[in-house]
């Protein structure tokens, strides 16, 4: 899934001017830090209603975004972005260069498959609760998942998934099993009475 977004460079910094940009030309404030190390950050301004679609499709979160800025092309990942409390409105955004080379860390969404057929549930009664419906990996941005799955169907009643048990993608880990067995959470169980 490709998201690309416009954006112009912005000088006017400060609080101040961010509220006036929101408020006169339904502009949102952002800024784009990382990538190489001599590259500084910049601040930006993308067209809100524009943000605000591409804010609400899957895998927003979870994709290498192309920002064009000024008719260059940078891609990003969203590290950080601010809502309005009680308006539809996004207030601000943080997104982090990515390079080729450079290991990028990043939530994405976890998708139970198989859960209505699986045999605990479907004839056994079983629920399935779940624990943790998004996790952080480590990856390559060319190696990106929009999502990770986690196969329920042979899960019996009591029946406990760890994150070591998410189906990853070639060139993909998961930030917390890099830490140890102790890190292995449980993100998924299957629970009902034995034998009903």
């Amino acid at each position: 899934m490709s998201i690309s977004l416009n954006a112009e460079a912005r000088d006017d910094l400060g609080k101040g001017a961010s509220r006036r940009l929101r408020r006169l030309s339904g502009g949102t404030p952002a800024i784009v830090f990382g990538g190489a190390k001599n590259k500084k950050p910049q601040s930006i301004t993308l067209i809100h209603k524009d943000l605000w679609k591409a804010s609400e499709t899957d895998g927003f979160y979870s994709s290498v975004i192309t920002l064009n800025i000024g008719g260059k092309e940078e891609p990003v990942i969203v590290k950080d972005l601010q809502r309005h409390p009680a308006k539809q409105e996004i207030q601000h955004v943080d997104f982090l260069r990515v390079t080729k080379s450079n290991l990028i860390h990043i939530l994405v969404p976890i998708k139970f498959i198989n859960e209505v057929s699986a045999p605990s549930i479907k004839i056994g009664g079983g629920t399935v609760s779940h624990a943790q419906s998004e996790v952080e990996i480590t990856c390559l941005a060319a190696n990106l998942p929009e999502f990770v799955t986690v196969d329920m169907q042979d899960v019996p009643i009591g029946g406990i998934v760890h994150l070591s048990d998410i189906e990853l993608p070639k060139g993909v880990t998961i930030h917390a099993l890099r830490l140890g067995d102790d890190h292995n959470q449980a993100i998924a169980t299957i629970t009902g009475t034995k034998g009903s």
